[in-house]
């Protein structure tokens, strides 16, 4: 079985996405939202959003970015039942050309610590780990929620950082 790689189509795939990356990943924070990921990313249109489709169902998913400097690479998902089977190799390649097209020298992600199964997948894939620290601050107001602030011990009037 080899895997159609085609560019996410929301009409088509917005669903089969969201299922596979609730089933993948959990999902419990409100800013990873499958939905409003989805429509983050559709407001991009930058064609760096990718299905994996075995004749109708979509099977794997990879998001790509790019700001002119490096590239990322998001949301890297295969179904379980698919895992092993070089679908997450043809994902990466596809997204890894796009972004070399764009004139991306370097490509980044991310990895929850503990993954090791995914993090020997993309050592496999000549990705390593480079001695950086992860740093995030969530924007509570492109979320919508009101949470997500007090999670990170930071509020609207928040001065300690200027």
């Amino acid at each position: 079985m080899t895997p159609i790689i085609t560019i996410y189509d929301n009409t088509r795939h917005r669903e089969p996405v969201i299922s596979l990356w609730k089933s993948v990943f959990g999902y419990e924070a409100s800013h990873n939202a499958p939905g409003l990921v989805i429509d983050k990313k559709q407001g991009q249109e930058d064609g760096l959003f990718f299905v994996a489709m075995d004749q109708t169902a979509v099977i794997g998913t990879v998001m790509a970015g790019y700001d002119g400097h490096r590239g990322w690479i998001y949301a890297m998902a295969v179904m379980p039942e698919y895992r092993g089977q070089g679908v997450g190799s043809l994902l990466l390649a596809h997204a890894e050309n796009a972004l070399s097209a764009r004139g991306c020298m370097k490509i980044n992600l991310q990895i929850v610590e503990g993954n090791e199964a995914v993090a020997a997948f993309y050592s496999r894939c000549g990705y390593g780990t480079e001695k950086r620290i992860s740093m995030g601050k969530r924007l509570p107001e492109n979320i919508g929620d009101t949470d997500a602030a007090s999670e990170f011990g930071v509020g609207e009037n928040d001065s300690r950082c200027r």
